[in-house]
């Protein structure tokens, strides 16, 4: 599947509007359903080949963001045979109380995977505590980025992000 054909896939599938209050707090008018291309295996496959290609050299690890970049992050490992730690918001208060599910990450160079980025700010909280597990982050990939400051945020706070598409990009091929 061609990239342009790609997002007016995910657009198609996965634009909505209304009002809807995001992560960040801010109140939005127009709003990516993210399940709406996971859930679809002709969509998700494709997004995983596409960001498998974005995987920069030296990534010992996939972390999976609870819980839309699980299933992106479950896709390119099948693809790229790169093993994968699934992150939780909260450590669990039962079984093993982890917070990071999967193989060991300390001393690991861990890629955060992630749905839609707006502020990232779940990103920042995650990869704080991450790191204090032993990881070494400082990149992340996401499949949409709302241009809404996320990557300037993640920057300062060492991690450099790139996306699959902007919004502006898959708004351009509705």
């Amino acid at each position: 599947m061609e990239r342009k054909e790609l997002a007016k896939k995910i657009y198609d599938n996965a634009y909505i509007t209304g009002e809807f209050l995001l992560r960040s707090g801010v109140i939005s008018n127009e709003y990516f359903d993210k399940y709406q291309f996971e859930a679809r295996p002709e969509i998700l496959s494709e997004i995983a080949t596409e960001m498998s290609k974005m995987i920069p050299d030296g990534i010992d690890c996939l972390g999976a963001l609870e819980m839309g970049g699980i299933p992106v992050a479950t896709a390119i490992s099948l693809i790229t045979g790169i093993p994968m730690v699934f992150v939780r918001k909260n450590a669990k208060e039962y079984g093993t109380c982890k917070l990071a599910e999967g193989i060991d990450i300390k001393d690991k160079n861990v890629l955060i995977i992630e749905d839609v980025v707006t502020s990232g700010g779940q990103i920042i909280i995650s990869v704080e505590e991450l790191r204090k597990l032993g990881a070494k982050i400082d990149k992340a990939l996401c499949v949409i980025d709302r241009e809404s400051g996320g990557p300037e945020k993640l920057l300062a706070a060492g991690i450099q992000l790139s996306a699959l598409f902007s919004m502006t990009e898959l708004k351009s091929n509705k």
